[in-house]
C-alpha cells in the first residue's frame, strides 16, 4: 500500500478471513491448499453470508463473503461462516465436488461450522398462507414469480392460497393484478 491509501472494509474482511483460515487449517489438520484459494467480498448478497465457487479447469476455489453479514454478525458468528466455506473448499480440492451431504456435515461438525447461517437482512416480501389453521410463511428478497403472481401458486402445507406483503409499506396482494397495483401505487418507494 502506498502513502495515502486506506484499507477498505473489504480488505479488512479478506484479511481477517485469511488469518482465520490459516488458523483453522493449522489447528485441525484440514488438507486445503490455501495458495489455490481466492477470496472475494460481495456488497450485494442479502441471503447468503458466504459461498464457495469452484473452477474445475483451474482447480481453483473462491470463497465469497457477504459484507452485510460481516457488518451485522459478531466476529465469532462470521468466523463460523468462514469455516463453513472452508469445508466446501476442502471438498472441492479433495473430491472435485461439494454439497451439504454426510461428508460435509461430518467435517463441518469437526470445525464447529454451522450448516445454515442466521438471516442478516430484512426480506423485501413475506408470503403468508391464507388458510385459517395454517401458519406457513416464507421470506423473499426478490420479486420472484410467486411474489408477482401469487394466485398461480398454493401453500405447500395445506393447499390454500396465500398473500404477499411488501414489508416496507405493509401493502398486501394475492393476485398478479394486486402486485401490479401495489407496485404502481408505491412508485419510487417500491
Amino acid at each position: 500500500m502506498t502513502d495515502g491509501e486506506q484499507l477498505t472494509i473489504d480488505d479488512e474482511i479478506i484479511a481477517r478471513a485469511r488469518i482465520h483460515a490459516r488458523e483453522v487449517v493449522a489447528d485441525n489438520d484440514l488438507d486445503i491448499e490455501l495458495s489455490a484459494l481466492e477470496w472475494d467480498v460481495s456488497a450485494r448478497a442479502k441471503r447468503r453470508a458466504g459461498l464457495c465457487r469452484w473452477r474445475a479447469a483451474r482447480e481453483e476455489a473462491t470463497i465469497v463473503l457477504a459484507r452485510r453479514a460481516y457488518e451485522r454478525y459478531e466476529w465469532s458468528e462470521f468466523a463460523a461462516v468462514v469455516r463453513h466455506e472452508l469445508v466446501h473448499a476442502w471438498e472441492y480440492q479433495q473430491f472435485g465436488e461439494s454439497g451439504h451431504g454426510p461428508r460435509f456435515r461430518e467435517r463441518a461438525a469437526d470445525l464447529d461450522a454451522p450448516r445454515h447461517c442466521r438471516s442478516f437482512s430484512e426480506p423485501r416480501y413475506v408470503l403468508r398462507c391464507l388458510g385459517s389453521d395454517c401458519e406457513w410463511s416464507a421470506k423473499r428478497h426478490q420479486a420472484s414469480k410467486p411474489v408477482r403472481a401469487p394466485d398461480g401458486y398454493r401453500c405447500g402445507v395445506c393447499g390454500s392460497g396465500y398473500e404477499v406483503e411488501h414489508v416496507e409499506s405493509g401493502r398486501t396482494w394475492s393476485s398478479a393484478s394486486g402486485y401490479g397495483g401495489a407496485k404502481a401505487a408505491l412508485g419510487d418507494e417500491w
